[in-house]
């Protein structure tokens, strides 16, 4: 998210959270987070190996209640911030994964979200093989992530009838009127759809 009025249209329909992207390359790049937003939805920010001080000035700013890091970053910034806000570490995957590559990480984040591996960090559009989730070896609850959108919906019902621990569903292109620029129409489909 990244504009004020669709912010608060969207925040209307009552999401658990909103992301605001702080990575200056991002077309959804976000300059300033507006400040009424409802208690119950967190507002999460998303960095791309961004300083530690870079991150606590943002969390600071804003306010955040999580922080969602897209890079390389070191399992020891995800533990240091993990103890000023909820970090939510990112994983790209395209066809296979290595699941040891979660190890370090365990006890350093509070969730682990599964994207699609592309040409960005996130935002690109594209589905991953959620097969490979099969093979998840952790009880540490995940964001899925990477090209959902309406016709998902058949797909994530599948899902989440699995053992495996999906905690929440990250849209974002897919319900795209513009970089950033979110339809408001679509997304209330898409939660009308997904109710269990």
């Amino acid at each position: 998210m990244k504009e004020a009025n669709n912010v608060q249209l969207i925040a209307k329909l009552q999401p658990d959270f909103l992301g605001f992207i702080f990575w200056e390359k991002s077309p959804r790049f976000c300059v300033e987070v507006p400040k009424n937003i409802p208690k119950n939805i967190q507002k999460v920010g998303v960095f791309v190996n961004a300083s530690f001080d870079f991150i606590l000035e943002k969390i600071k700013t804003f306010d955040l209640q999580a922080v969602q890091l897209h890079g390389q970053e070191a399992p020891k910034i995800c533990a240091k911030l993990k103890l000023l806000t909820t970090v939510i570490k990112v994983f790209s995957i395209k066809d296979r994964f290595d699941f040891s590559e979660l190890s370090p990480y365990e006890a350093a984040c509070d969730y682990y979200l599964f994207d699609t591996k592309g040409k960005l960090p996130g935002g690109n559009g594209e589905e991953f093989d959620w097969e490979v989730l099969r093979s998840y070896p952790s009880q540490k609850p995940f964001f899925l992530s990477g090209g959902i959108g309406l016709e998902s919906v058949e797909k994530i019902h599948e899902i989440c009838q699995t053992n495996l621990p999906v905690y929440a569903l990250d849209v974002n292109s897919k319900f795209e009127i513009d970089s950033g620029i979110k339809n408001e129409e679509k997304l209330k489909k898409f939660k009308e759809s997904i109710a269990l």
